[in-house]
């Protein structure tokens, strides 16, 4: 029987082995983590993780050919093939701070699989490392062999978080990467027979190492590029009158641009975007190609200036202050269907609004009190570390409340600000939410849901990105 471990038992390594289990069930796969809360949630009823879908997955396997265990280095020593899905924080002090990766668990993890290790193995990059990650893995592993050998693949996700068990039955393409020699050759056709149980041949593209792990960074640097793009454009079509949904409509009907990723948002987040692109940066830098890093850094501005913009617009249009204002935060994580708020642009939102001494009440159906407390007091790039090593946060934010519903959180509000695009915000019965609000009351959808002229009709005040804007926020609009 084939034996799986994978070393990391977060938001990819959970779901992906989950699937691999349900769809191989000949294979026996094993997920390790030295968090022992994080182990306990995978092996009890509320997983640590909420994604549609993984729940039933999970059950179906666990216990027959899905383990969950803190005895890592028992599963690795025993492991064929050993996933590593680890953290790669972005670097916080020294050579290469805010942009390049830190691969401290990285190696960690390549040196406990050498020292455990009894038996010939093939170690799977899993996590997004930076280009040439595996050479390194390679020399550490190769150093401390005592004989044995190591085949090193690449096999970066390209999940959507929302839509990952979707992603994982039914993918675009799966990309494996490897050494041209024949172990290497031999060793990917290893993990491609995996993936053979489920996946059709044809969306199996095998490369060599460093295209696979090149084209990780790639893919989400085009992602995040055209997010940018249309925020970029939406400021221009507040400026002119135009509406940047009808503009982004025309666009993407042009079968060579394609409809996907140009909806105008208050920004783009999530654990990769930002992180690959400062990797990418890096890379280009410490490759002598300035121009092409300086290329890639504009996304992240464009990203960063959508932010503040978007407090800009909330703070002018409230007469310049929000100072003392109680202002309602619908949504906190970075997308709808996910209880993940890494890098969620609600975070510098709502900094940016406590920093003018504003009021919050937030909710977000599954972000808990705890987790958003944790996210307003913690420093850049902290997030990316396992929970255990993270810092306590100090105190929790005074003047944030955590609401149990959008009736609660709206109540005695100035403002409503939509940060996630959660569909049950869409039905709410804003006439109750409008009685119940300090006039003049405010709607700002950063996620242009909202159904603008019913708002209107109600009596808000609405400001929606790259919208025509409402008479009141011409007025108003002079720091916007």
């Amino acid at each position: 029987m084939v034996k799986i471990c994978c070393i990391g038992a977060g938001y990819v390594g959970g779901p992906t082995m989950a699937v691999i289990a349900l769809n191989c069930p000949s294979i026996e796969v094993a997920v390790v983590d030295i968090s022992v809360s994080r182990i306990s949630a995978w092996n009890g009823d509320q997983l640590p993780i909420y994604e549609p879908g993984l729940d039933e997955v999970v059950k179906q396997c666990r216990g027959k050919n899905l383990f969950f265990s803190t005895d890592v280095e028992k599963h690795v020593s025993e492991a064929d093939i050993i996933f590593v899905s680890v953290n790669t924080p972005t670097k916080t002090r020294g050579l290469g701070a805010g942009k390049a990766a830190d691969l401290t668990y990285w190696e960690s993890a390549a040196r406990m699989i050498a020292d455990v290790s009894k038996s010939n193995k093939i170690v799977v990059e899993k996590s997004t490392v930076p280009v040439k990650t595996a050479e390194a893995i390679e020399r550490i592993l190769m150093h401390n062999s005592k004989g044995i050998k190591y085949q090193i693949l690449s096999n970066p996700e390209f999940l959507a978080e929302g839509t990952a068990i979707q992603d994982l039955f039914n993918p675009d393409r799966v990309l494996i990467g490897g050494r041209e020699t024949p172990e290497g050759l031999k060793a990917i056709q290893a993990l491609k027979d995996v993936y053979a149980h489920w996946v059709p041949e044809d969306r199996i593209i095998t490369t060599n190492l460093w295209s696979a792990e090149l084209s990780k960074l790639a893919a989400n640097a085009f992602l995040a590029q055209r997010i940018s793009s249309v925020n970029a454009m939406s400021a221009l079509c507040e400026a002119t009158g135009a509406d940047v949904s009808q503009v982004s409509h025309a666009v993407g009907k042009d079968s060579r641009i394609g409809p996907k990723f140009l909806n105008a948002s208050v920004g783009f987040g999530g654990s990769c975007f930002q992180k690959d692109i400062l990797n990418l940066v890096y890379i280009c830098e410490c490759n002598g190609l300035p121009e092409v890093a300086n290329y890639w850094k504009q996304v992240i501005k464009v990203n960063d200036y959508q932010k503040n913009r978007f407090v800009n617009r909330v703070v002018s249009s409230m007469f310049n202050t929000v100072a003392g204002k109680k202002i309602a935060i619908l949504g906190f994580a970075f997308k709808k269907d996910t209880g993940d708020t890494r890098e969620t642009p609600a975070i510098d939102v709502c900094k940016g609004l406590l920093g003018d001494k504003a009021r919050l009440s937030i909710y977000d159906p599954q972000v808990t009190e705890d987790q958003i407390q944790r996210d307003l007091t913690m420093n850049k790039f902290d997030w990316d570390h396992p929970i255990h090593l993270q810092p306590m946060s100090p105190t929790s934010v005074k003047q944030v409340s955590v609401a149990w519903d959008a009736y609660a959180a709206t109540k005695d509000a100035h403002a409503v600000c939509i940060l996630t695009e959660w569909d049950e915000f869409k039905t709410l019965d804003y006439q109750r939410i409008f009685d119940n609000m300090q006039k003049p009351a405010f709607v700002f959808d950063g996620r242009n849901v909202m159904n603008v002229e019913m708002l209107r009709d109600i009596g808000f005040i609405v400001y929606s990105i790259g919208k025509p804007l409402d008479p009141w926020l011409k007025e108003h609009a002079c720091c916007a």
